[in-house]
């Protein structure tokens, strides 16, 4: 018996919604990389790029546990001499609260450019409302539910 590889051809995505309001990060960030990923697909081929759409809703609502608020740092550079700039969860959740979410789930993918093309999948929105209500109402007319 042949072990299957999946084909480019053969790969049908669809797209799944995550209301983050009062779970965790790190279980949000996991159930979105699982999706992006592919591997809830018995299709799963690790060459292959076979995940589906993810859209996450209500990103400012994601709790986290313990002091993280205040202890976790998030760091980039701009290029230029001490250009060194680190901003809390706390800070970051209160100005860009989708970017939490996306950096959570972009180091939980593979870092090449398979990675990125999962990443490209991923949307993430600070409120309740998305601009794919048609992509995801075609999926709960059949019967579907959203996850």
């Amino acid at each position: 018996m042949k072990t299957y590889s999946a084909k480019a051809k053969d790969i049908q995505r669809k797209w799944h919604v995550i209301d983050a309001s009062g779970k965790t990060l790190g279980k949000v960030a996991t159930q979105a990389a699982a999706l992006l990923i592919g591997k809830h697909k018995p299709m799963y081929t690790p060459h292959l790029d076979t995940g589906d759409y993810v859209i996450v809703i209500n990103a400012e609502k994601v709790k986290v546990t313990g002091k993280k608020l205040d202890d976790k740092n998030y760091h980039r550079y701009t290029g230029y001499p001490s250009g060194l700039r680190s901003e809390t969860l706390r800070g970051m959740l209160a100005k860009h609260p989708t970017r939490v979410i996306e950096h959570a789930v972009k180091g939980m993918l593979p870092h090449n450019s398979l990675g990125k093309a999962m990443y490209n999948k991923l949307k993430v929105y600070a409120g309740e409302s998305h601009p794919h209500q048609a992509q995801t109402a075609a999926k709960t007319t059949k019967g579907g539910s959203k996850s």
